[in-house]
């Protein structure tokens, strides 16, 4: 009887973008780890079966432009060869990130970049990102941190590569402004910016989408109730078809012009929702604590203007 091949996991990406943080937490979830490891012994490690005896916990590398001998398209070709083979249970994690958020990340925290001893931090990032570009397009896990807190990529870590058998995808429901970007990671976005919105009454402003009387204002909204009530058996209809697929996780954005209060509010009730009928989303409201902004949120309605400009 043939015994299950021992799972190997390539992590890289780019300088700041958080694959230390990966690192530790796939450590704390059982995974055997070791970091940068040179490439030569990379190498044997892909071709070597493994021996009976041997650990039996899966493994984790940690490589990276730093890592000796690191050529990306070789090591491409070793892992595709190993794929082929059937040697290795193989896969690649990268850990991804906006240039300019890498470069905050370096200035913040006064570090030089590993390819930019004697140049602006920005060369390094753009060099780097370019050599690793091969080993990205070829990798099947993928996890753009640029808007991620380090609580944030730990959650998701832990959801994607926690041991065990799981026989639903990892749900997340996120509410967000428009105006400050959509979501890089979300699989279904809906749009609330048709809806009556807060912003423009004045008690309601400062408050959120968690608050009774802003949702009340939003569900007031005589398109509210059938247009959330249709999202819901919408998701409620893919949801399984997507664990039946092997989908590992499903992230549902929200979205709203700043992300405050209307989907914010919409996004609990749905989270409530899918709870309900034995789902266990995980609910985040990524622009909650953003600043109000009249700016980010377009011209008042008629209604509200004409009542600012009799005060």
């Amino acid at each position: 009887m043939s015994r299950p091949r021992q799972p190997l996991l390539i992590v890289t990406g780019l300088a700041g973008a958080g694959k230390t943080t990966a690192l530790k937490v796939l450590e704390d979830l059982g995974w055997e780890v070791v970091d940068n490891l040179p490439v030569s012994l990379l190498d044997d490690l892909l071709v070597i079966p493994r021996e009976r005896g041997s650990n039996e916990r899966p493994l984790a590398v940690g490589v990276d432009a730093r890592s000796r001998g690191f050529r990306p398209t070789s090591l491409v070709k070793a892992l595709k060869e190993v794929r082929a083979g059937g040697q290795r249970d193989v896969s690649v994690l990268f850990v991804d990130c906006a240039g300019t958020e890498v470069e905050r990340r370096f200035n913040e925290n006064r570090r030089r970049h590993p390819l930019a001893d004697d140049r602006p931090v920005a060369d390094g990032i753009a060099r780097e990102r370019e050599l690793l570009e091969p080993v990205r397009r070829w990798a099947e896990h993928v996890i753009d941190t640029t808007s991620y807190s380090t609580n944030d990529l730990q959650h998701e870590i832990r959801q994607r590569f926690a041991l065990g058998d799981r026989s639903e995808p990892v749900l997340t429901v996120m509410s967000f402004g428009f105006s400050r970007g959509l979501p890089r990671n979300a699989d279904l976005v809906f749009d609330m910016r048709f809806l009556q919105n807060p912003h423009w009454v004045a008690e309601l402003r400062p408050k959120t989408g968690q608050d009774a009387d802003v949702a009340a204002y939003v569900a007031a909204d005589p398109h509210y109730a059938s247009v959330v009530k249709q999202i819901e058996d919408l998701l409620l209809t893919v949801l399984p078809r997507y664990a039946s697929e092997g989908k590992s996780y499903v992230t549902i954005a929200i979205g709203c012009t700043g992300g405050r209060h209307r989907s914010v509010h919409v996004a609990e009730r749905i989270a409530a929702t899918l709870t309900a009928h034995g789902h266990h989303p995980i609910l985040t409201h990524r622009n909650l604590d953003s600043a109000v902004q009249d700016g980010l949120e377009g011209a008042p309605p008629q209604a509200a203007k004409a009542d600012a400009e009799s005060r």
